[in-house]
């Protein structure tokens, strides 16, 4: 048991949630707003043994060197590597401090938001159409660019609604190939897809000047990543080339809040895996890893 945890902000748990996590510690302190430097994050843990923290903070080195009392450090966010977590894990493992973080929480709600603003644009509603008559999905050339979990689940759906689909990751997936999915080097696939979905892992940047040559006029971009996949300045350039089309929910995907006022681009500003039934799934997850650590003390 926790002699106390605290989470220092948000950290998007269901209430029942909240009171399952009550029964894990002696004290239990939930913050509602994000915290505005390393000093308020020091006190608000204070003494405590326990932290949750979401995407919107940073609990680096000199945090954690100025709480001494912390042994678990959950992260309600995803972790997807130790270079780009939002907890310098390496130095808490010198400290014997846990962290362990979740991932594949709000995917559907990204998909849904892939198929929903595809076909908008597709067919014009409430927006310029693509092209000159109104596209299905059907038969359309389609990229996915990492195939992870969210990549994998956009390439089914996309398949589903009769699109043609090719992808393009750093390993070769013999499971998806031999269930009809069709790799593609990237300079490839860039030059032969109508759209193009980068789902890649945070703070990995593949798309250059040279990536945008090969990908051409005329298309439409999405971009499901926490971060940007692009270089912004490259993003930038193929975008004011004329014809082209750049989407993703966030400005953060985007990578400079002053692209979102370019007409080339389509940012509703709202997280599309930030859903009820992702806020379920996600504190199933922070509690499950609560549960492991407190089993292996």
């Amino acid at each position: 048991m926790f002699r106390k945890i605290v989470a220092i902000e948000p950290v998007s748990l269901v209430k029942e949630a909240e009171e399952e996590l009550r029964t894990y510690a002696e004290e239990a302190v939930f913050y509602g707003d994000i915290p505005a430097d390393d000093d308020e994050i020091v006190r608000r843990i204070g003494d405590a043994d326990g932290v949750l923290v979401s995407y919107t903070s940073r609990i680096g080195r000199e945090v954690l060197e100025r709480c001494p009392q912390v042994r678990y450090v959950g992260m309600c966010c995803s972790l997807y590597s130790e270079a780009s977590a939002n907890v310098d894990i390496a130095y808490a493992r010198e400290r014997g401090i846990t962290v362990l973080g979740i991932r594949d929480y709000g995917d559907r709600g990204v998909v849904e938001f892939v198929l929903c603003e595809l076909v908008r644009i597709l067919h014009g509603y409430d927006r310029p159409m693509w092209r000159e008559l109104p596209l299905e999905i059907t038969g359309l050339k389609t990229g996915i660019i990492g195939l992870g979990v969210s990549g994998a689940m956009i390439a089914d759906a996309l398949k589903f609604m009769g699109a043609d689909v090719r992808y393009y990751s750093r390993t070769r997936k013999e499971d998806r190939e031999a269930a009809g999915l069709r790799y593609q080097p990237l300079d490839r696939l860039l030059q032969e897809c109508d759209v193009v979905f980068t789902c890649l892992n945070k703070n990995v940047i593949l798309l250059d000047d040279e990536a945008f040559a090969q990908l051409g006029n005329g298309k439409i971009l999405f971009n499901t990543s926490i971060g940007p996949g692009h270089d912004v300045k490259a993003l930038e350039r193929w975008l004011n080339a004329g014809g082209n089309t750049f989407v993703c929910d966030t400005v953060g995907a985007l990578g400079d809040p002053a692209l979102a006022k370019n007409p080339a681009v389509i940012c509703p500003g709202v997280s599309a895996g930030r859903t009820a039934q992702a806020f379920e799934l996600l504190s199933k997850k922070v509690l499950d890893n609560i549960r492991t650590f407190l089993g292996e003390q």
